[in-house]
């Protein structure tokens, strides 16, 4: 794929809503938390999510939803960015993946279900080496006002896609 056709389809991408992003991530149901792609490119992802406000969270317990599964946030993020770049080249989407490590984590709040706004979960990848990628986090609470609202957390996170299934043969 071209570069003008790549930049094409990750314009594309923009705009999308939960079920498109449902069809390229793992995560499935309630679990799939996010709720439409804001932007997207070769390098990252900026999504938004309103599921931190639902009572029915399946994140949440004893009725609150902690700052840091802001991280699960991200890491769906993650995942779908895996499944765009995959797909942009052409590729299946990877059939899963795994956060190997999160550091440098900073919490700008203790909970994110206080939080009235949509939270803008921001994924930008910084190296890739085969299925492992390295990636910057950032959520923030959105300020129509302005580009990026509170900062509720961010970090760095490295996550080992898992190759696609191959077609089963009868």
């Amino acid at each position: 794929m071209n570069t003008d056709s790549t930049g094409r389809f990750f314009n594309a991408a923009a705009g999308q809503g939960h079920g498109w992003i449902a069809a390229r991530v793992p995560h499935q149901g309630r679990m799939c938390l996010l709720d439409s792609v804001l932007q997207a490119s070769e390098n990252g992802l900026l999504c938004a999510a309103g599921s931190h406000r639902d009572l029915g969270n399946p994140l949440r317990q004893q009725g609150r939803l902690g700052a840091a599964c802001g991280i699960e946030y991200a890491g769906q993020a993650m995942a779908l960015h895996g499944a765009l770049l995959a797909e942009a080249q052409g590729h299946a989407a990877p059939a899963g993946g795994m956060l190997v490590s999160v550091r440098a984590v900073t919490f700008h709040a203790a909970r994110l279900d206080g939080v009235a706004a949509r939270l803008l979960v921001n994924v930008l990848s910084d190296a890739v080496s085969g299925p492992t990628r390295l990636y910057r986090f950032t959520l923030h609470a959105e300020n129509i006002q302005a580009e990026n609202g509170p900062l509720l957390l961010q970090g760095r996170a490295v996550v080992q896609l898992t190759p696609p299934r191959a077609p089963s043969v009868p």
